[in-house]
């Protein structure tokens, strides 16, 4: 039997942890601070780490029962940076002006593609692993 990867678990459990609270912050402290453009844009970077802590924590538990591990570890790790590029630099694009780092906005804004692409590889790569890797009860 496989056993799940804690490790994995644990990190999307952190990063659900801190979706539901930046969700909560979004939608009570920042909702009269942030434009409508600005609070959406929060919203859907929360939305992003919600799917993709989700698919993680998916991943810990039973993606050795469909791929190999290093392919899980990897499809896993391309989904962690993914995360941390698309929907912190959403963050903190939405907030520069409270944060006052305004300045960052010509760095912070080909972070936010960058780990899109990250996670759209991660998406692919899982399809074709899936379809490729034939995983038995060995």
């Amino acid at each position: 039997m496989n056993k799940p990867n804690r490790s994995l678990i644990a990190v999307g459990a952190f990063s659900m942890a801190m979706a539901v609270i930046l969700g909560a912050l979004g939608a009570h402290a920042l909702e009269s601070s942030l434009e409508p453009d600005q609070l959406d844009s929060f919203k859907t970077g929360v939305r992003y780490q919600v799917w993709h802590s989700l698919t993680i924590i998916i991943l810990g538990f039973s993606g050795v029962k469909v791929l190999k591990p290093k392919s899980v570890r990897f499809i896993s790790n391309l989904m962690i940076s993914g995360i941390v590029l698309f929907s912190f630099s959403i963050y903190l694009l939405s907030c520069r002006d409270i944060l006052g780092i305004s300045n960052a906005a010509p760095f912070l804004g080909p972070i936010t593609p960058l780990g899109g692409s990250l996670l759209i590889a991660a998406w692919f790569l899982f399809g074709f692993k899936v379809l490729r890797e034939r995983r038995g009860n060995s």
